[in-house]
């Protein structure tokens, strides 16, 4: 259902599983550190202190895979980028299949910022749903504070003709507190409009 591999003009997206990607590498780069509090200050994950909970990201991705459930990929540059072939974050596409929706989600290290692989990522994952997925709508958004996802995806959802919806008070729980949630959604209509001619490859080997 899901493809293994998703390849950009700059980006190579590789399933989240153990037998694709090297654990201990993604284990270091979710490591608590500054740059690690800094990358996820504005997303409800939080830094893998030890290797077993690193361990554990990749059983809970490979379960929801094999349900249907979500579409975890790691981030690659490709060949022709600074940092090729170097572990850039993650990206998630999670249906909601009752909704005919999907919603998705983006975290890369911080030296990856500034490079538009967001909006890249993005148009990726709308051609999953809407081409291969056969969807309605997707949807995504960025918690209060978070401006750089803000701009990135005023960005790649104006490009398709989506939407901003609005405000979701007390919509996300992180902890002990519940997060407000800025929401855009892009419809199959819009993507069928406004589908950009960005390279996207899918492969299921």
């Amino acid at each position: 259902m899901f493809p293994e591999e998703i390849e950009t003009e700059r980006l190579r997206l590789v399933r989240f599983s153990r037998d694709r990607v090297d654990l201990e590498t993604v284990h270091e780069a979710l490591s608590r550190d500054d740059d690690t509090e800094r990358e996820l200050a504005h997303v409800t994950k939080t830094p893998d202190d030890t290797l077993k909970e690193t361990w554990d990201r990749f059983v809970a991705a490979e379960e929801n895979w094999a349900d249907g459930e979500k579409a975890r990929y790691a981030v690659y540059p490709r060949e022709s980028e600074d940092g090729a072939g170097e572990f850039a974050g993650m990206a998630a596409l999670t249906p909601h299949w009752d909704r005919r929706s999907a919603r998705f989600s983006l975290v890369l290290k911080r030296r990856f910022w500034g490079r538009g692989y967001a909006g890249e990522r993005a148009i990726a994952f709308m051609a999953l749903a809407f081409d291969r997925l056969d969807l309605d709508l997707v949807s995504t958004g960025y918690f209060e504070g978070n401006e750089n996802s803000r701009a990135a995806i005023e960005k790649y959802v104006d490009r398709v003709g989506g939407q901003y919806e609005g405000r979701l008070r007390n919509w996300v729980p992180d902890g002990d507190e519940v997060l407000d949630l800025h929401r855009y959604t892009v419809t199959s209509d819009q993507w069928a409009a406004n589908r950009p001619d960005d390279r996207v490859v899918f492969s299921d080997g």
